[in-house]
């Protein structure tokens, strides 16, 4: 079963920028895809980003160009740098692996 846990949320003042990282327990090059998601109170989770285990990448359109996936196979460790955040980007972020496997979030709070 493999394992995921988040880290690096916090709060920031709009526009600024943060590094969430998600450390995977297995090979990460194995995965067929992980993925970020996120979850605002009252709204229904919304996916952010995917990363295959190709390296191929794509970003929903509310976060592309501020929002980056990335990852480290050294440390099996997924990275979701976010850049020019905004109100609109406060919510818990989630990690996931292979569609069913989650993470317990790290949360975001942007406000100034």
């Amino acid at each position: 079963q493999v394992h995921l846990v988040e880290s690096g949320g916090g709060l920031v003042q709009p526009g600024g920028s943060l590094t969430l990282s998600c450390a995977v327990s297995e090979d990460i090059t194995r995965i067929i895809a992980m993925r970020w998601y996120r979850q605002a109170p009252g709204k229904e989770r919304e996916w952010v980003a995917a990363m295959t285990g190709g390296g191929n990448t794509a970003h929903a359109q509310p976060v592309r160009g501020r929002f980056t996936i990335s990852r480290d196979t050294s440390k099996n460790t997924i990275y979701l740098q976010m850049r020019d955040l905004k109100p609109e980007d406060t919510a818990l972020y989630l990690c996931n692996a292979n569609d069913n496997i989650w993470g317990r979030g790290t949360q975001v709070t942007v406000s100034s």
